[in-house]
């Protein structure tokens, strides 16, 4: 596939976020990170203390106004900020994904702005939800969204939250999106991505880091 299980560990976000995680799951999700050799874990903000305990563990990353997008900016900001004074260096924040459908790049660019200025030494994830950007808006939309995320700072742009039922990360998604940043900013893919060929496909598209609940299947997958 050309990828070795190596590669593609190096740029995995070993993710939960499961509204009935528990610190025990954490922990588990952890131990199983390490015996993968992933980058990262991302969860859910009250566990990011828990998971930032492991002494040279997986770097910590965070979501913010997950999974809806649908919080005041100053909530993102502030949620953010937490999630770092506990130990996250990353942070996933969701936009409000219907000022993006309407085309009001002004409330989004003012939103990611936001949250990049209470966490401006974090890496800056921003989730578009890209596949109701496609199914509303086309790629010029989802182009556009991108656009203003790089203006307002984010250092990635990211498919899915996983759990919009519009669906996850596409590859004509992942092409889009890296046609926009690719170079300057990252790409993640994340949503649905289960099987080690779905995960190459992203890789090959464009995508930089791939967001996996799945993780241990996808690598092996890949032998």
């Amino acid at each position: 596939m050309g990828y070795t299980r190596a590669q593609v560990a190096a740029v995995i976000d070993h993710t939960l976020l499961k509204p009935e995680a528990t610190e025990a799951d954490v922990v588990a999700l952890l131990t199983e990170a390490a015996d993968l050799g992933v980058y990262a874990v991302c969860v859910s903000p009250p566990m990011v203390s828990a998971a930032a305990q492991v002494p040279g563990g997986p770097v910590v990353a965070a979501v913010a106004g997950f999974p809806s997008g649908k919080h005041l900016p100053a909530i993102k900001a502030e949620e953010a900020a937490h999630a770092v004074a506990d130990g996250a260096r990353e942070v996933d924040m969701v936009i409000d994904v219907g000022a993006a459908c309407s085309g009001e790049l002004d409330v989004v660019r003012a939103e990611v702005a936001a949250v990049r200025s209470a966490v401006p030494h974090a890496v800056l994830k921003v989730i578009v939800e890209s596949a109701v950007l496609l199914e509303r808006g086309g790629e010029p939309l989802l182009a556009d969204i991108c656009r203003v995320c790089e203006d307002a700072g984010a250092d990635f742009v990211k498919t899915s939250t996983g759990f919009h039922p519009s669906g996850g990360a596409s590859v004509r998604a992942v092409e889009v999106m890296a046609g926009v940043v690719g170079g300057r900013l990252g790409v993640k893919a994340s949503g649905g991505i289960r099987t080690a060929q779905t995960a190459i496909e992203m890789l090959d598209a464009g995508a930089t880091r791939l967001g996996l609940s799945a993780s241990r299947a996808v690598l092996d997958g890949l032998g």
